[in-house]
């Protein structure tokens, strides 16, 4: 009589135990935890990407509540203290091994398929409204708007490059946005969508901006490609730096991109523009490297 009340009891706990346990992998998912969690970021790909890891995520949390599930349940309900004896008979069974089998490659599957659109969509450089040549140095960027004519160096901004001077004296407290502001800050309008290509002038560099999703390697005499589109709301400054180890001032230069409406866009187009066409700078931008393919190689 006592072993069937424990049995009532542990089937009246074990849904709740099940409950309170998704209720609090829910909060963990949605609470910020010190920025434990991706972010889902500003632009349309970082929002697909995010939502193909949260998906994932919530797979792998059921598979894991089901897997430990069915282990706690089997040592509670068929312990030793209840009289539950091993079966010494059982050595094989083809269909446990098939079932095994096929679950897992069911779920891989499945998991196989929303993964491959969201990368199909990362490769698609088609409907581009703005090409963007981005060239890593040691330790700058330079920004050239291909068919625009304007082109410009993006370097550590001038207080914070004096404050981070050994003996320099100054109080990088004082300084905002320390080593993580520019002189000559990118320039992107919300809603186009955006090419960047990516090389290198000396040696590997890696263009990275959180709050797009995207990271992509800067490769002398390569070029790489990425797209980026802003939701029209976002408006405002987003920060990264270079994420790949390019040398002892790797850590001093900061990536900043400024996001305008394309009304505030065209302004600072045709302000650039003619300051560059007055400073007799303005570059001959070459469209064939805005159709040139992801592989192609730059000649030297």
């Amino acid at each position: 009589m006592s072993f069937h009340m424990k049995n009532a009891k542990a089937r009246r706990v074990l849904p709740a135990a099940v409950a309170s346990l998704f209720a609090f992998l829910a909060s963990v998912a949605h609470a910020d935890w010190g920025g434990l969690n991706m972010h889902e970021g500003v632009t349309i790909l970082s929002r697909k990407i995010y939502g193909l890891h949260m998906t994932i995520f919530w797979w792998c949390v059921a598979i894991g509540v089901v897997v430990f599930g069915v282990m706690i349940y089997s040592m509670v309900k068929f312990r030793k203290s209840q009289g539950a004896e091993a079966d010494k008979t059982l050595v094989h069974s083809t269909k446990v091994e098939i079932v095994w089998t096929v679950i897992p490659i069911a779920i891989l599957v499945l998991m196989a398929v929303p993964t491959a659109k969201t990368l199909i969509e990362i490769e698609d450089m088609g409907n581009v409204g703005l090409n963007i040549k981005v060239t890593g140095y040691q330790w700058k960027w330079e920004y050239e708007y291909l068919g625009q004519n304007v082109s410009f160096f993006s370097t550590l901004k001038r207080d914070s490059n004096e404050a981070r001077q050994l003996g320099s004296g100054i109080d990088p407290k004082t300084v905002p946005n320390y080593l993580l502001d520019v002189d000559n800050p990118l320039v992107v309008p919300a809603g186009t969508k955006i090419r960047f290509l990516l090389t290198a002038q000396d040696v590997i560099h890696a263009w990275w901006v959180p709050a797009f999703g995207m990271k992509k390697d800067a490769i002398p005499g390569y070029v790489n490609e990425i797209w980026v589109q802003v939701d029209a709301d976002k408006l405002g400054t987003y920060r990264g730096q270079c994420a790949e180890l390019c040398g002892q001032d790797h850590g001093f230069m900061p990536i900043v991109v400024e996001v305008k409406s394309p009304a505030e866009y065209d302004a600072w187009l045709r302000a650039k523009q003619a300051e560059q066409k007055l400073a007799g700078v303005a570059p001959n931008a070459s469209s064939a490297i805005a159709s040139a393919a992801p592989a192609a190689v730059i000649q030297q």
